[in-house]
């Protein structure tokens, strides 16, 4: 059997495997730059490399272990430029920034994505994702009360997780004097 001959015979072929990738987040790459073009700034290599490592990310983040594997990864990228970078991500609505004391502050990657709500143990530290379809009806029932459209939440639960309470010895009882 012959075969058809080439349309357009100057274009190399480009073999199956080298063929470029369709990445799940590449929406957000425009979501990002249409941001930075209504505030006038530049989407620029280091702007677009914390983007790529930040929609790598999976669950809650801080931004210093960004930072350090940024570095690992032979980046050079100063801490500002990472801190603003995550401000601009947050304003375009890509991530929301978590505070969970006045120690620590977290990120999620929000955009294409299912946000999470969190159980946090005060004396640990210990962070627990938790998805809730009751929390979610919920707060749709509250938004149509007042009429509002929800778009987002953010649910913590602050306790005490059962490792904390069980490294901590159980109070005896007041003793009675029976004077």
């Amino acid at each position: 059997m012959a075969q058809a001959p080439h349309i357009l015979p100057s274009l190399p072929k480009i073999a199956a495997e080298s063929r470029r990738q369709t990445t799940p987040y590449e929406p957000v790459c425009a979501v990002f730059r249409r941001y930075l073009h209504q505030e006038k700034l530049k989407f620029t290599p280091e702007r677009a490399m914390i983007l790529d490592a930040v929609l790598r990310k999976e669950g809650l983040f801080e931004p210093e272990q960004l930072i350090d594997g940024l570095k690992r990864l032979g980046h050079k990228v100063s801490r500002a430029t990472v801190y603003r970078t995550l401000s601009h991500l947050q304003d375009a609505g890509i991530l929301k920034q978590v505070f969970f004391d006045n120690k620590q502050s977290y990120y999620e990657v929000i955009a294409g994505r299912q946000t999470h709500d969190y159980l946090i143990c005060v004396t640990t530290g210990k962070v627990i994702e938790f998805n809730s379809d009751k929390l979610k009806k919920l707060r749709d029932e509250i938004c149509q009360e007042h009429g509002f459209e929800p778009l987002s939440h953010r649910f913590q639960i602050f306790g005490v997780s059962p490792e904390a309470r069980a490294a901590v010895p159980a109070e005896s009882p007041p003793s009675i004097d029976p004077a």
